[in-house]
């Protein structure tokens, strides 16, 4: 994992102490044009303020098309319930047939898991996971990951609370409820589910509805993955969710300047898809670029809750 002192170098001093206590992992490439990086170092990029789209993110040198520009690790994952018996129960690579190490893809998976994962499986999930499936719910999941790594001391209960919330939610008794519910009958201390309110679980669920990836594997040569077209047709379908913090951070572009792709696990590569002049903000498509203007504002719209206005929208393109 990247030092946290080594990514506070590319924040705007604003950023930098909300920074250095999130959970936050990135790796950078010197090496222009190229995947594998020649050293490590800090990210062209600088988190900012835009001038009305809150925080961004913006290139501190010129940037080639094609190039590397960050990876991430997410903050948290987890895997569709339907795809819990083919992907690694935590970095989401496709489990090999026959594969018998429980849940995970490797010893290091499993290591790296054993605190929340151990708990886990103290709780019967049956209820609570019915209750999404039943309801078609996704995020739910992260929200039962998150807390379980809060109370196994993998992650703190406000890990976050740097990102941007949702600002209108559903009501979320019910499953607060089956969450809470399914660990006291595991036999949780009250003391270890003091931080797991109501009030907790809105504001989570919250900041995970408008900051999750859909996770999607691509099958294709990396290196060819300049447009995001490309990227959306050579994708296999999702496989889970994740959260991360500086990807988070990236505004939406109907016609996007930066594709974000999962090569094989829940590893994230945030890749230029044309050329950045230093400067520039840096933008992701958050959305199915090849959707019509109006489906797309629909989606955004009740999706993410903003009117999108970029160059492409407002050419009704």
């Amino acid at each position: 994992m990247t030092p946290l002192l080594r990514t506070s170098r590319y924040l705007s001093p604003k950023f930098k102490k909300i920074i250095l206590q999130s959970s936050l992992s990135t790796v950078s490439t010197t090496n222009h044009g190229g995947d594998s990086p020649s050293r490590l170092g800090p990210p062209p990029i600088r988190v900012d303020f835009t001038v009305s789209a809150g925080r961004g993110v913006f290139s501190t040198r010129f940037i080639s098309a094609g190039e590397l520009i960050h990876t991430a690790n997410p903050v948290v994952s987890h895997p569709f319930l339907s795809k819990c018996d083919v992907v690694c129960y935590l970095c989401l690579r496709r489990l090999k047939p026959g594969h018998c190490t429980e849940q995970f893809c490797s010893e290091e998976c499993k290591e790296q898991s054993k605190a929340f994962y151990e708990l886990e499986k103290k709780a019967d999930w049956f209820v609570y996971h019915k209750y999404c499936s039943t309801h078609g719910l996704k995020y739910p999941l992260l929200v039962k990951r998150l807390a379980c790594m809060v109370i196994a001391g993998a992650a703190s209960e406000n890990c976050l609370d740097i990102l941007q919330p949702a600002q209108v939610l559903p009501e979320i008794e019910e499953e607060h409820s089956l969450l809470r519910t399914a660990f006291e009958a595991a036999d949780t201390t009250e003391e270890s589910l003091k931080f797991l309110s109501n009030q907790w679980y809105a504001n989570v669920l919250a900041r995970i509805r408008i900051n999750a990836f859909r996770v999607e594997m691509v099958s294709g040569l990396y290196g060819d993955l300049l447009s995001s077209a490309l990227a959306s047709v050579e994708a296999e379908s999702g496989i889970g969710n994740a959260v991360y913090i500086l990807p988070s951070f990236y505004n939406h572009d109907c016609d996007p300047n930066v594709n974000i792709i999962w090569m094989d696990n829940v590893h994230a590569r945030l890749k230029a898809l044309r050329n950045i002049d230093e400067g520039e903000e840096l933008r992701i498509c958050y959305i199915d670029a090849s959707m019509d203007f109006d489906a797309r504002q629909n989606v955004l719209l009740n999706g993410f809750g903003f009117k999108c206005s970029c160059n492409r929208c407002l050419s009704k393109d």
